[in-house]
């Protein structure tokens, strides 16, 4: 198969009516914080068994098309005895993985932050695509306030998000490109609407001085919502700052949109995604790529329990129900108990 048949066969798998991404690609720092909340010890056989138990869950594959992985996750072999993506793959779901190395400050930018891993990352997605991952993420961070993200890191990030997207369709791996404007702080919703618009526009005029392909590409954004120190904002204004931003500066060629969670609850996430999809088709496919909003109740289900596979799946397959739902604009809150 070509480079550009895998590219296409990738991003049909990814885009499909009614699915969405599972983001399961939390690095070992992040995952201890979600197992501390629910008395666990994270070690690695823990974190297989969670993830072995999520990614088996019967008819996932209905409502997810992908998963995100961590490197360490791509090389395990799951409580079934047979690789993880070779699991998920029996479920009909596309192994992808996380290949960033972290955020660290970004110099002569006080209060920014750069993304780094792109040392070597050709050489790392060689492996990766042989263990069986078929598409990547990249995520660059935006922190909101009166003076930031400045210029500078505006620029430095988007060009870091477009080599690792011409990287990876240089060997056949679809690229999740990640902008996260953060929620974090007590900035309006206009305010996160103008900082949306900026950082997304010179994502683009990255990814196009780099040639990268539009159509084989997934952008996972933020939604455009207040600071969670300021007061919340209903679905019907989150989709319309969303969607007013996202006509302006994200081109029809991309073929679709697939939303993180940011810090929203998983009622919340659902809601705002439902309300985007009930404003009518729209150039691109707006789905899913949540993490804690998928998994919370799965996990609190768990609680490092074996014996709880039954409760971990059936929490873990209602969100994914539900978000699919949400993905057509056919949600209701009703549908939540």
């Amino acid at each position: 198969m070509s480079i550009q048949a895998e590219l296409n066969s990738t991003i049909q798998a990814l885009i499909q009516p009614g699915k969405g991404i599972l983001a399961a690609d939390e690095s070992h720092p992040t995952i201890a914080k979600r197992f501390k909340a629910v008395g666990v010890e994270c070690t690695e056989s823990k974190r297989l068994e969670y993830r072995s138990l999520v990614f088996s869950t019967p008819g996932l594959g209905e409502f997810i098309s992908g998963v995100i992985l961590f490197e360490e996750t791509l090389g395990q072999n799951s409580l079934e005895r047979v690789t993880i993506p070779a699991l998920l793959e029996n479920q009909g779901i596309v192994p992808g993985i996380k290949v960033d190395k972290g955020k660290k400050p970004l110099v002569n930018a006080p209060g920014d932050e750069i993304t780094y891993g792109l040392d070597g990352l050709d050489d790392r997605l060689e492996i990766y695509k042989n263990q069986g991952a078929r598409f990547a993420k990249w995520r660059a961070v935006y922190t909101i306030s009166e003076t930031l993200p400045s210029r500078q890191a505006v620029e430095a990030n988007a060009e870091m998000l477009a080599r690792y997207a011409a990287l990876c369709q240089a060997i056949g791996i679809v690229p999740i490109v990640e902008p996260e404007v953060l929620i974090d702080g007590d900035h309006t919703i206009e305010r996160s609407a103008e900082v949306n618009e900026v950082v997304i526009s010179e994502v683009f005029n990255a990814l196009r001085r780099h040639r990268v392909q539009l159509e084989t590409i997934i952008l996972k954004p933020s939604m455009v919502t207040p600071g969670k120190e300021c007061a919340k904002a209903s679905p019907e204004e989150v989709a319309e700052a969303t969607l007013k931003v996202f006509r302006k500066v994200v081109p029809a060629a991309v073929p679709g949109i697939s939303f993180l969670s940011g810090g929203q609850t998983p009622e919340e996430a659902t809601s705002n995604l439902n309300a985007m999809n009930c404003h009518g088709p729209q150039p691109w496919y707006l789905s899913f790529s949540y993490g804690r909003a998928l998994q919370e109740p799965a996990q609190i289900a768990w609680a490092g329990d074996l014996n709880n596979k039954s409760y971990t799946q059936a929490a873990m397959l209602k969100r994914a129900r539900l978000n699919g739902a949400a993905s057509q604009g056919l949600y209701t809150p009703d549908m939540e108990t």
